[in-house]
């Protein structure tokens, strides 16, 4: 382990502190639901000459303060993702979902998140097209029903699992279930509280100037993950690039998700690492 200058380490120490007795006032989103004190995550992991890398930032929606808006970049390899998605800010509810995948090959998804189905666009670009995704020719459109299972049970995306854990994790409940919506096919996620003082090597930048480094005490969520309904599509569960036996590390003192532990595609047990944080500013 590096050990960081003193003078470093003593305001890392005074900046960790102050964050840990700082609360982040409740959004208005006339339901008391709280954001996350981070306004912006980047994850970042190498494994065999790939790097996987994954940027995620939520806010309020300036049109309507009772809906979230998340927006993420992820890239492995060759392949890309940038997903923007409005979620319920009560419990995280997804409402409309925008993807756009690159990689072999471009396409531009849309969810609509109705409350019989979810009305999925799927348009690919023409050849040398300078048009916006938003504006390519359609090439499928499918009413996707929700199974049975889900009634009752939030229907969220994946991405949304960083703040809804977070939440759950400091709430003191002892589990919560969710569903997650990918494709075609749901998964039920059920999140319960693990063992505290799990250790964990920090070493992220904060807020862009501060970099933040050493030993992290954390409580640990954990994410199991089961199949829902008929599967059209095969397995596709992914959350930054992990997608089975999901645990998330919480520091103790800030709340900041430091790490992500679960299985790869082709890897295997993997970790994925918090590389930088920018902390939300309190509202005036």
């Amino acid at each position: 382990m590096t050990i960081p200058p003193l003078q470093s380490l003593c305001r890392n120490l005074l900046l960790i502190t102050a964050l840990g007795s700082a609360q982040v006032p409740a959004a208005d989103t006339g339901q008391g639901a709280e954001l996350p004190v981070w306004q912006v995550l980047e994850y970042e992991q190498k494994a065999f000459f790939m790097t996987a890398k994954s940027r995620v930032e939520i806010a309020v929606d300036e049109h309507n303060s009772q809906h979230w808006q998340l927006s993420a970049a992820s890239s492995v390899a060759s392949n890309s993702e940038n997903v923007t998605l409005d979620m319920a800010a009560a419990d995280g509810r997804a409402l409309y979902r925008a993807r756009l995948s690159k990689g072999k090959e471009q396409r531009y998804k849309t969810y609509n998140f109705l409350p019989q189905h979810i009305e999925r666009v799927r348009r690919d670009p023409p050849p040398k097209t300078q048009l916006p995704p938003d504006e390519w020719p359609v090439s499928s459109r499918h009413d996707i029903p929700y199974p049975p299972e889900a009634a009752g049970i939030v229907v969220i995306d994946a991405y949304a699992l960083l703040a809804l854990a977070g939440r759950f994790q400091a709430s003191g409940a002892e589990s919560k279930e969710v569903i997650v919506n990918t494709e075609f096919n749901f998964y039920r996620v059920r999140m319960t509280s693990g063992t505290a003082g799990t250790s964990v090597q920090a070493n992220y930048q904060l807020d862009e100037q501060t970099a933040v480094t050493g030993e992290r005490k954390t409580q640990a969520v954990a994410l199991a993950i089961s199949p829902v309904g008929d599967q059209p599509d095969k397995y596709d569960f992914s959350l930054l690039g992990l997608n089975s036996d999901i645990t998330m590390l919480f520091d103790e003192d800030t709340g900041l998700p430091l790490q992500l532990r679960g299985n790869a595609p082709r890897i295997g047990s993997a970790e994925i690492n918090l590389k930088s944080a920018t902390l939300r500013k309190p509202a005036p």
